[in-house]
């Protein structure tokens, strides 16, 4: 029967006094009552205009109107069919300003809540499918991935089910890149990363683990062992700092650093060989998901304040509104039209301050967000301990400095063709954020399937 119902099921959440003390998964997801209330609030359109938004172009009506059915395994095989990892994009994709941005129930009312279906599809199908996928029939080519983050593992999925034998090259001990490194436990349980993981790796895939492209090996040593074409995966994991005196005083972190510490190394246990600052006055600079992240965590950590600096308002804020309802309701103070200008530090150089000016908005610069302007006479120290900067990441150079005639932006992305993914190189391909800097997961998700794609048209090509 129809839901006509304006407003989405509430997703069932952890209180958050309880879970700023916990890393624990804050969404708790829905349950097959509220999931299959939820699906009946889907027109079923004709035309789709939710999937022409999908980044991978999941057939998102078919799912769901499975879901009506109570036929969840069914569901989760139309999502497969698209998407590699289900279960992760159900979680941080910002379905928000995608597929639910042009569904049709969100004029006059909420959208249907497609990511939270989708991860309730992709879980119940891990708790309760024990076959393991069909591993296709090898058609005797291979193919290197650089970067087991979600353009790398998609590329890879994509290109395994085609039959081809794909071998995954990731510099850190764990694949998943930034799904393990960056986002947080309370957000994406890292079981859900490696469950994804050993799907792809129950497909054919090879991950080798501890192994720098363009030190351990090259992309030219890569053909030279017989690989017929390479994508690029390697993220944006280089910080960007703001060039202020006191940078380099102690209690200062780059949000990379922090949040490796926090996800990937746990630092949040007892007895973690990964030392951490335990700051109890911590501010992070930037307004995006990963200042709420590194915000959240260091709440979670033990710090009885914690402030989010941001120059612009809130408005011109680039984190999921979800994400900034979190922090606020677990205590995150937000100081917005506020920059810091200097990080000051005691006779041992740890950090005992910062130094900010209050901002007022301007014109709008070329992003279309207005430019924010000093106040004057408006300095003031915040009283912190600790500062982690959250402004932002650009591809890691060696792999670009290691690769001859791989053509770069200016900033250090690669330069690619939108419909192929193609470098400057032949056979060498490229998606994530070592082409456009840091972005969404989907989006990554959606370039390792349009390389894949290319990767199979190129080498058919050559027979």
């Amino acid at each position: 029967m129809p839901n006509m119902s304006l407003k989405k099921n509430e997703m069932p959440v952890q209180a958050p006094e309880v879970r700023n003390h916990n890393f624990q998964e804050v969404a708790l997801g829905y349950t097959e009552e509220q999931a299959i209330d939820e699906a009946n609030r889907c027109l079923n359109c004709k035309n789709k205009p939710c999937v022409a938004k999908c980044p991978v172009a999941i057939d998102i009506p078919a799912f769901i109107a499975k879901i009506r059915e109570k036929d969840f395994e069914g569901a989760y095989q139309i999502i497969s069919k698209s998407s590699s990892l289900p279960a992760v994009c159900g979680r941080v994709c910002p379905q928000e300003t995608q597929c639910e941005s042009k569904c049709v129930r969100g004029i006059k009312g909420e959208p249907v809540a497609i990511g939270r279906l989708e991860r309730f599809v992709a879980d119940y199908h891990n708790a309760h499918c024990a076959e393991k996928p069909v591993r296709p029939e090898p058609n005797g080519h291979k193919v290197a991935v650089v970067g087991a983050g979600p353009s790398g593992l998609t590329c890879a999925g994509d290109l395994a089910k085609m039959g081809y034998s794909v071998t995954i090259f990731e510099a850190l001990h764990l694949a998943g890149g930034v799904l393990v490194y960056g986002i947080p436990e309370f957000r994406l349980p890292k079981a859900i990363v490696q469950k994804e993981v050993d799907t792809l790796k129950e497909l054919g895939v090879t991950v080798n683990t501890n192994m720098v492209v363009g030190r351990t090996i090259t992309v030219d040593e890569l053909f030279a062992d017989g690989f017929e074409a390479v994508f690029i995966g390697s993220g944006a994991g280089l910080p960007r700092f703001m060039n202020i005196p006191g940078e380099n005083l102690k209690g200062v972190y780059s949000a990379n650093e922090f949040l490796t510490r926090v996800n990937l190394m746990k630092a949040y246990q007892e007895g973690s060989a990964t030392p951490i600052e335990k700051a109890k006055k911590v501010a992070v600079v930037g307004g995006g998901n990963v200042a709420m992240d590194a915000a959240r965590c260091a709440k979670r950590l033990g710090a009885e304040d914690v402030y989010i600096v941001y120059r612009r308002s809130e408005a011109e804020m680039p984190a999921r509104l979800e994400e900034v309802e979190h922090a606020k309701e677990e205590g995150i103070e937000f100081r917005v039209l506020t920059n810091p200008t200097e990080i000051l530090g005691d006779e041992h150089k740890f950090v005992k301050g910062m130094k900010c000016v209050e901002m007022e908005l301007g014109e709008p610069d070329d992003s279309g967000r207005r430019r924010p302007v000093v106040k004057e006479g408006s300095d003031f120290v915040l009283d912190v301990d600790c500062v982690v900067m959250s402004i932002g990441t650009s591809p890691n150079p060696l792999i670009r400095n290691t690769t001859p005639g791989l053509e770069t932006q200016k900033w250090g992305g690669l330069i690619v063709e939108e419909e192929s993914g193609l470098t400057s190189r032949e056979g060498v391909y490229a998606g994530g954020d070592a082409v456009t800097g840091a972005a969404t997961v989907i989006l990554a998700m959606g370039a390792g399937k349009t390389a894949a794609k290319s990767i199979d048209e190129y080498i058919c090509s050559k027979q």
